[in-house]
């Protein structure tokens, strides 16, 4: 541990190659040794470009213009890339978001943990090398058995496999990683997990870390300092305690207002608008076209850098000290729950191969209402809601729709069933044909299931992509001009625009930033009342499942353990399991809710909260 900061990083600004136009201007911070610092804000922020900037790399297409990234007093910046080269994966680790692109399927993963410390470690012996990895693999949760070491990384859980590259990271004991996005896509149990190796490491070696992430909850639980950043600067930054706690920039404001909460099923309130995209940074404040406090000023001068209140601020009109307000959501009871249930769900026994993943599952949705699907990753909610879907037909019992049952297969169904149960897929970089249009890809099951000419189907297209808040200027625009919540959109559009009776969605909101989740979810909301649509919403947000679901079925290894409406499940879960999962959750400490908010109601079924 020293005096002096381990990083410190001054007006870092990174351009593009050609134009020079900047996408990260005049950033500035310090991590201590042992210190774990936040980079968050929405896609397009420069996050991630500053989080690259600490192994001295710039994208394709981007360069250093200025500044400094200096670690333990040694400016990167000022080094020629062999000797930078020599110092990522010694002195500099880095975490990326995906495990299954940081590790090579080809090889088993202790030869990769091994691999590292060959390269890095200089003269050590195999002895020595075998005796570090196991000692590496311990710290990071994992026995180093010999099964473990021999398997190959598709053999192994989404968990193991990111702790399997914590293991690469802090192997050759590194004074700074850098962490980007790591507990995406992980369950609740499994993200404690892994943020508390990374706690604990850090601490336990002095190692500086940079966490980037979208998920806020995640990163008030984990940093001691946060970097809020918009338009490729940094707005807000502070203890996290301060700048969580008490909010002056009305963009951390607004972010902290799309974060779900435990505690209560509140309105998740996205912030208006779109951020600019790189490089394209409007005059004056960045954020004044998104912002209900801009005035004249915001709009023709640029705010600088001023200490506020224990932060630094970039902002002329901060918001006071105060409590954060939400409404309440309180769900009612429809007229028609206590009929036939619209979705059912008996006896359900499921297999991949000679291989059972689900045994003897039921449950219910009623017409209009939202059911989730929780668990941790390897409980079979995935498997559970393609099988409803037909996308997976190695299964036995039984799946109604109004007291139809649904065939096994795709396949086997009928148009009519096809048509109304559609499914939403995860991800929404692969759910989209990148050779296709906006408005072809919305307009291809119109036409895989005919009915309508094709003025209706232009018709038809264009009014499903108001639906989700998009304009039909998107229609010809493809995949790759899109950001993530919009193509997760028009991944949405395309599963309504065929008027289905039930929605599957799988994990939709897991890859996208809090603001963009809480559109999303909203956008759900609003047209689950106007459709009158069911629900299945699988998930391992347990925050989320509050502002959006009536029912909450929890699953572990294949099996229901605990079922029933959402408030009695999270306010008094009966089964160790769910207990536990509650507990894993994150949770946003210091804020000041405002209790006291209008309610407003939901229009969709739910057993009302007393």
């Amino acid at each position: 541990m020293t005096s002096m900061p381990r990083l410190v990083v001054s007006d870092l600004t990174i351009a593009m190659d050609r134009s020079n136009v900047d996408v990260v201007d005049q950033v500035s911070f310090t991590v201590d040794a042992g210190e774990v610092l936040g980079l968050v804000g929405e896609s397009g922020s420069g996050k991630t470009t500053v989080g690259l900037a600490m192994l001295g790399y710039a994208r394709r297409g981007l360069r250093f213009l200025a500044g400094s990234v200096a670690l333990d007093g040694q400016d990167i910046m000022q080094l020629r890339q062999g000797e930078v080269r020599k110092l990522r994966g010694a002195r500099i680790a880095y975490v990326p978001q995906d495990p299954t692109s940081a590790l090579d399927p080809s090889m088993h993963v202790g030869k990769q943990v091994a691999e590292v410390l060959k390269i890095h470690s200089g003269r050590a012996d195999r002895t020595q090398i075998r005796q570090r990895m196991e000692e590496v693999l311990r710290e990071v949760a994992l026995d180093p058995t010999q099964e473990l070491l021999r398997s190959y990384p598709h053999q192994l859980s989404g968990g193991q496999q990111q702790r399997i590259g914590l293991a690469m990271a802090f192997a050759c004991r590194p004074s700074l990683i850098v962490l980007d996005e790591p507990t995406t896509g992980l369950d609740v149990t499994t993200q404690r997990h892994v943020l508390e190796t990374v706690r604990s490491l850090c601490g336990q070696y002095g190692v500086a870390a940079v966490y980037v992430s979208h998920d806020l909850a995640v990163v008030g639980d984990l940093v001691d300092k946060v970097a809020v950043m918009y338009a490729g600067r940094i707005v807000e930054y502070g203890r996290t305690s301060i700048v969580f706690g008490q909010p002056a920039h009305p963009y951390t404001r607004g972010l902290l207002a799309a974060v779900p909460t435990l505690d209560r099923a509140a309105v998740l309130s996205g912030i208006e608008g779109q951020p600019p995209r790189p490089g394209n940074r409007p005059n004056g404040c960045a954020f004044s076209n998104r912002c209900s406090r801009a005035d004249e000023e915001c709009v023709t001068s640029d705010p600088t850098v001023r200490e506020v209140n224990q932060r630094q601020l970039r902002c002329f009109h901060p918001i006071e000290s105060g409590t954060l307000s939400r409404s309440v959501l309180t769900p009612n009871r429809l007229d028609d729950m206590s009929g036939t249930p619209h979705l059912e769900v008996r006896d359900l026994n499921a297999s991949y191969g000679p291989k059972p993943v689900l045994h003897e599952v039921a449950f219910s949705v009623s017409r209009g209402s939202c059911l989730a699907l929780v668990g941790e990753s390897g409980s079979g909610k995935t498997t559970l809601a393609r099988c409803v879907v037909g996308l997976h037909r190695r299964w036995e019992g039984d799946i109604q729709l109004d007291g139809q049952a649904l065939p096994a297969g795709y396949r086997s169904r009928s148009d009519v069933l096809r048509r109304q149960v559609q499914f939403i897929f995860q991800n929404p970089y692969t759910a989209l044909n990148p050779r296709r249009t906006i408005g072809a890809t919305i307009a291809y099951p119109l036409q895989r299931f005919g009915g309508l000419t094709r003025a209706e189907q232009s018709e038809r297209v264009e009014s499903v992509l108001r639906d989700v808040a998009l304009p039909t200027s998107y229609l010809s625009k493809y995949p790759d001009q899109l950001s993530g919540g919009e193509r997760q959109r028009v991944a949405i559009a395309r599963g309504l625009v065929v008027e289905p009776e039930v929605l599957v969605c799988d994990e939709i909101t897991s890859a996208l930033d809090a603001s963009v989740q809480a559109v999303i979810v909203e956008m759900l909301r609003r047209l689950q009342a106007d459709r009158g649509l069911t629900l299945v919403f699988v998930t391992h947000n347990l925050a989320l499942v509050r502002s959006i679901a009536q029912d909450v079925v929890v699953m572990a290894h294949g099996r229901v353990v605990e079922s029933g409406a959402v408030y009695k499940v999270l306010d008094d879960p009966q089964m160790p399991y769910t207990k536990q999962l509650l507990a894993d959750v994150p949770r946003l400490k210091g804020q000041r809710w405002d209790a006291d908010s209008a309610d407003v109601h939901q229009t969709t079924a739910g057993a009302e909260r007393p």
